[in-house]
């Protein structure tokens, strides 16, 4: 297998257990508490999360550009400072039981900054996206991560190319996955068996399942993706026997909700 070049990638072994947003189905999402349970229980090798500017500059670890879904609060997040958004309750909505219960209201759950994540877990690596396509958010993400010194630990991008574009021009030594149009383009040839787009400045194909109800990873494809000298994280699977088969395939990653089900099975492997 070719050598994977950033630092992320070197030491990686399949299968990672990667908690998606820290275990979405199991604690309020993108939060410290759901973070630190997939790192203290379930034994994360990597934490999937989503950043967000507030109005002030700050990066918040959120995956929507609205409070609603997540949170006691309304409107846009850019458009409330950071202290603003600390104020909130981050664990509002999040319930086990399809809204019986609440067990997290009223906790003093609330949005972290991505500092405070990389500060609480220093040891972790972290895949983050950078959500909005916001001027000058890969400057504020550049800078961070070079003064808490975690450009090493952290596989930085975006789902929109020209956003990625730009992590990569401010962060060209980091990993980084494939943005969306890039990472179909490279799906598209490997799985017809033509070569594949040139693209040395991503290094993780950050991919769904399945489309369109095909499977797109099995075999042949994870194969063609080493050869490249690439690594494959899927998303977000929280199926027993998918996490099985994905673990027997010895894919590279899986990101899930489910932290509990893919640490059970990885240790029955």
């Amino acid at each position: 297998m070719p050598s994977l070049s950033p630092p992320f990638l070197r030491g990686l072994r399949p299968t990672l257990h990667i908690a998606h947003r820290g275990g979405a189905l199991l604690a309020p999402e993108n939060t410290l508490v759901a973070f630190r349970q997939a790192v203290e229980r379930y034994r994360t090798d990597m934490l999937e999360l989503d950043v967000h500017l507030s109005r002030d500059g700050e990066l918040v670890v959120a995956h929507d550009d609205a409070l609603e879904r997540c949170t006691d609060g309304s409107g846009a997040l850019a458009e409330r400072t950071l202290a603003e958004l600390q104020q909130l309750d981050a664990g509002y909505h999040f319930s086990p039981d399809a809204g019986r219960s609440f067990p997290f209201r009223g906790q003093g759950v609330r949005l972290p900054t991505l500092r405070e994540v990389l500060r609480a877990f220093p040891a972790m690596r972290l895949n983050v996206e950078a959500k909005p396509d916001v001027p000058g958010i890969e400057d504020v993400l550049a800078g961070l991560l070079r003064e808490e010194r975690a450009q090493e630990r952290v596989c930085v991008g975006s789902e929109l190319d020209a956003v990625a574009a730009r992590l990569v021009r401010a962060l060209p030594d980091a990993c980084h996955f494939y943005p969306r149009e890039a990472l179909t383009a490279v799906v598209m040839a490997l799985k017809s068996g033509e070569p594949p787009p040139d693209a040395p400045q991503f290094h993780v194909l950050d991919m769904p399942l399945y489309f369109g109800g095909v499977r797109l990873v099995d075999p042949a494809f994870l194969a063609a993706v080493q050869a490249l000298g690439k690594w494959v994280n899927v998303w977000t699977v929280d199926e027993p026997a998918e996490l099985r088969q994905l673990v027997a395939e010895r894919v590279g990653g899986v990101m899930t909700d489910r932290p509990d089900l893919l640490r059970t099975v990885l240790d029955g492997a």
